[in-house]
């Protein structure tokens, strides 16, 4: 059909400069010079507005008009339904309002830095409420008068509604605080890391890790980054980890997470390369891959033998005395600030809370003056613990500064699909520990490969879980999965 194959051909193109702007972001992260911000928000700026223009191109919708979708094969009909919903978002925002965002966005991430390092949220606060004014238009673009958050959160994870999530992340929370109160009582507490570990020692091992876990360095590297991130897709596939002389399980663990989102890419069907289905099909997927490389894989006992002997390779005595001392350390759970340290126990009380936080302000409910105090509280209550600075409260997190709102609840739906694959891959892999102990990970990651990755955008999020897994995803898996392991190691 001479209209699919014109409009797949555009499409190609689109998609491949899309990846040329994803590059831009990354070397905005990793390499390029502080004071070319201006410069690259600019840039970013002109890529935005050539790719809205792409994708509002008349041609694109009378191509849609002559396609008839049921001559298609599936592969057919999944590409019209991710251009078809994608042509319909975009036509929505005007190419003014597109273009403003890139450009705001690009600076105010600079800006959220600085204040940031300067412990001064009051800085921030101006661009935030610009930020949150051109979202709120967005969402009002999107909604075409239905509720403007679920339009936000469509772009991140495609047929979710927040009423729904409220409702997992409502089971989800009693049962984590009930937990995390239980652990953090008992009465014998995992000892931390006391010994100072070589960055550039860090770094070569976490090479080690990524390979490991099946990350293809030919197609992909490794660089340091403030907020640890992946970026690309196909055959250009990046990540980015970061290191602390004190804490080595920061570099190690954000990059098998990272190494998760980075598999995904790389594995993902090549004939699908450069089309819609060439992707993670959301953002609640991707995660599930990352938080089941890092926690179900990475932190199981079984791994983290294998772990604990490479690191006694490479660093020496640390002082753990064994496997079993090293399993419960890296599996220590305290009251942490931060999200992307955070142990399994807290983790998802950090996205409920952000969660909660960004529906407010969207929905006008929470002013960004009162963001400081409202983070707080709520931190106060789920932690039982006072925050004691910006950084470790509303200014940790990068992506209200890009305008990432919609974005946060996926860690924590990801996180619920992962512990829905981690009971299939288990029930399917029996003698799986046997493998992860001499460190090999392949008959995990072949399973998700096989399962999730190689698909890409073919399945809807939902559909694409219920497939792998033979169930319908829920959030108790997740919870069964956290108190059985979490009550073993701590004996509560």
């Amino acid at each position: 059909m001479k209209a699919y194959d014109d409009l797949i051909a555009h499409e190609r193109d689109t998609q491949a400069l899309a990846q040329v702007s994803g590059r831009l972001g990354w070397d905005q992260e990793t390499m390029m010079p502080r004071g070319a911000a201006t410069q690259r928000s600019e840039e970013m700026a002109a890529m935005s507005s050539v790719l809205h223009a792409r994708r509002t191109d008349p041609k694109v919708g009378d191509w849609l008009a002559a396609i008839d979708d049921t001559t298609l094969d599936a592969v057919g009909q999944a590409n019209m339904r991710h251009i078809r919903r994608g042509y319909t978002r975009t036509m929505r925002i005007p190419a003014r309002l597109a273009s403003e965002q890139a450009k705001l966005h690009s600076m105010a991430q600079g800006i959220w830095a600085q204040a940031r390092a300067a412990e001064d949220f009051t800085a921030f606060a101006p661009t935030l409420k610009q930020v949150l004014k051109l979202k709120r238009e967005e969402a009002a673009a999107l909604a075409d008068g239905g509720d403007l958050y679920d339009a936000l959160l469509d772009d991140y994870e495609p047929c979710a509604k927040a009423s729904e999530l409220e409702a997992m992340f409502g089971a989800l929370r009693p049962r984590l605080v009930a937990l995390r109160e239980r652990v953090l009582g008992a009465e014998n507490q995992p000892a931390a890391l006391s010994h100072k570990f070589d960055e550039a020692l860090q770094l070569e091992l976490t090479r080690k890790l990524a390979v490991t876990f099946g990350y293809d360095l030919t197609h992909g590297r490794i660089d340091k980054a403030v907020h640890p991130f992946s970026s690309g897709s196909g055959h250009d596939v990046r990540i980015t980890t970061r290191t602390n002389p004190y804490d080595p399980f920061n570099c190690f663990y954000s990059t098998i997470h990272e190494t998760g989102h980075g598999c995904y890419e790389q594995n993902i069907n090549d004939a699908y390369l450069l089309t819609p289905l060439g992707q993670g099909v959301s953002m609640g997927v991707h995660e599930s891959q990352s938080r089941i490389y890092e926690n179900q894989i990475g932190r199981g006992q079984a791994f983290t033998r294998w772990l604990f002997g490479q690191m006694n390779e490479v660093f020496g005595d640390f002082g753990v005395a064994d496997a079993d001392a090293f399993y419960a350390t890296v599996n220590r759970v305290n009251s942490g600030y931060i999200r992307t340290e955070a142990d399994e126990v807290h983790y998802n009380l950090h996205v409920l809370l952000r969660f909660d936080l960004e529906r407010a302000m969207i929905a006008g409910d929470l002013d960004v003056d009162d963001l400081p105090d409202a983070w707080n509280k709520r931190f106060k209550d789920d932690f039982g613990v006072v925050v004691d600075k910006p950084s470790n409260g509303c200014l940790q997190d990068v992506h209200w500064s890009v305008g990432l709102f919609g974005y946060f609840p996926t860690y924590s739906l990801g996180n619920v699909y992962a512990g829905c694959l981690n009971k299939a891959m288990r029930d399917a892999l029996p003698d799986l520990d046997t493998e992860l102990v001499a460190g090999n990970t392949a008959p995990a990651t072949e399973w998700l490969r096989e399962n999730v990755q190689q698909y890409g955008g073919l399945y809807r999020p939902k559909e694409l879980i219920e497939k792998a897994c033979g169930f319908a995803p829920s959030e108790a898996p997740l919870l069964d999965y956290l108190e059985a392991k979490f009550g073993a190691i701590y004996g509560v």
